[in-house]
């Protein structure tokens, strides 16, 4: 199956601002979620963020990463952008992981796409 996951990464929450950066085990928790994407069978993994310390850590990680408008009121609004940007086709299923979810498994993701 053709699936790719995308990231939704924002700095500027309200309850925690910078937790996408925030370090779990050595490690910021988006670079933990990216991780667990990257071990999927999704085809592409996608980091998208209107913020330009998000953009720099992940690309030190090796992420591929989208800059989005900072005028989105949910990531699926961000995922719709990344969507267009990238030029995903319409026959692409799209997973929504949030940058904040470390401890998903790949097999989760995996089984989410083929649902």
């Amino acid at each position: 199956m053709n699936y790719s996951i995308i990231i939704p990464a924002r700095y500027a929450s309200t309850r925690f601002p910078g937790k996408p950066l925030a370090m779990l085990r050595e490690k910021a928790i988006l670079h933990h979620v990216y991780e667990r994407a990257t071990e999927s069978s999704a085809n592409h993994v996608i980091i998208a963020t209107d913020d330009e310390r998000i953009k720099d850590a992940a690309e030190e990680f090796g992420a591929v990463v989208c800059m989005t408008s900072p005028e989105h009121t949910s990531g699926t609004e961000r995922l719709a952008e990344v969507v267009n940007q990238c030029h995903i086709e319409d026959d692409t299923v799209i997973v929504n992981l949030q940058g904040d979810e470390p401890f998903i498994t790949p097999a989760s993701l995996d089984q989410v796409a083929s649902l």
